[in-house]
């Protein structure tokens, strides 16, 4: 289980660290990726509950002995869900930015692009 958390952590730095040290957009979108991935695996480990079953109720299941800590919580799982869907349309829309500028300057290095300069 710790293994989760200090795998997210590390994937979380690596993207941050690719997002500020990089020059080229297309390192750039991909740190922001691996941002993204870092932080929907941390989602998911806290959601996750040691022996834990779906958190579905039917009629030969369902008891008033059953115990709420039996389950997974939900929650975290449908909000990395809609994180995964999210990301991909980000991602999408930044590769296509990232073409748009490459045809109309030839370049994707940030330092060289007149306008992206901060």
């Amino acid at each position: 289980m710790i293994l989760n958390y200090i795998t997210s952590v590390i994937l979380i730095v690596l993207g941050l660290y690719t997002v500020c040290t990089k020059r080229n957009l297309i390192k750039i979108v991909l740190g922001l990726g691996i941002t993204d991935y870092g932080i929907n695996l941390l989602i998911v480990s806290i959601g996750y509950n040691n022996g834990g079953t779906a958190p579905i109720y039917s009629s030969d299941l369902f008891n008033l002995n059953a115990s709420a800590a039996a389950f997974v919580d939900p929650v975290p799982q449908a909000l990395t869900l809609t994180s995964i869907v999210i990301g991909a349309c980000v991602d999408a829309m930044a590769l296509a930015l990232v073409i748009m500028l490459n045809r109309r300057y030839k370049t994707t290095d940030a330092n060289e692009i007149r306008r992206l300069k901060g």
